[in-house]
């Protein structure tokens, strides 16, 4: 009786864990398509550095104090797409940054070609093995507030002192794709392994890896092909 009970929980955990991972894909690539048509908007209508820094806030405020109270019901889907359109519309000025460069549309494509090979590679790695890395969450929280004081601190001694941070900006620019991809690693092993069961939560975490990844990405080739 109690091999017949474990079996049918096991059946049961790996039907649960397969429907947050299909859900979790399936909101992950609407919101993606989202996004990026939400940036299309905002390069055509040539959206400034300021609207595209207060896009970025009320992102964040959505994140940290709405998404977490409505993540269990339907009005978080609606949250999740006002999140991802914001930072969508953010990221126009900065596209039409780089494309105004000589080689920008060349820039603009090896981002984005290198953030899906690295997300989908990272993915397939969990997917196929089903490792944990559960364990990389205590380092990558400490990483990402090294990477937070890092940024921080050197926009003020840029803004302040005159400091030429250009150098260090692409050295954090580095550090934040390697901790995206430990993030990926590590959202989609939560997944696989029971660790994560709201689908809303894994499609946030993922989509703000890629998104992390892609800027940084896109920061660090604008620098190497900027004549």
């Amino acid at each position: 009786m109690r091999e017949v009970s474990a079996n049918y929980s096991a059946v049961a955990n790996a039907e649960q864990v397969s429907k947050v991972l299909r859900n979790t894909y399936a909101l992950l690539g609407m919101t993606l398509l989202f996004s990026a048509a939400m940036a299309g908007v905002s390069m055509a209508i040539n959206l400034g550095y300021g609207a595209g820094m207060v896009c970025s806030l009320v992102a964040l405020a959505l994140i940290w104090f709405v998404i977490p109270r409505t993540a269990n019901s339907a009005a978080g889907l609606g949250v999740v797409f006002a999140f991802t359109g914001l930072l969508g519309l953010s990221l126009g000025p900065v596209l039409n940054h780089y494309l105004n460069m000589a080689n920008g549309g060349a820039i603009v494509m090896q981002a984005l070609g290198g953030t899906a090979l690295v997300f989908f590679a990272l993915s397939a790695y969990v997917l196929t093995t089903k490792k944990d890395f559960s364990f990389m969450g205590g380092f990558l929280a400490v990483g990402m507030i090294v990477a937070l004081v890092g940024i921080i601190g050197s926009m003020i001694a840029g803004f302040f002192f005159g400091v030429d941070i250009s150098g260090f900006s692409l050295a954090m620019s580095g550090l934040i794709v390697l901790l995206m991809s430990g993030f990926i690693l590590y959202h989609t092993s939560e997944i696989i392994n029971g660790g994560e069961t709201n689908y809303i939560l894994a499609t946030v975490g993922l989509y703000l890896s890629i998104y992390n990844l892609f800027t940084s990405l896109l920061h660090i080739l604008g620098a190497m092909g900027d004549e």
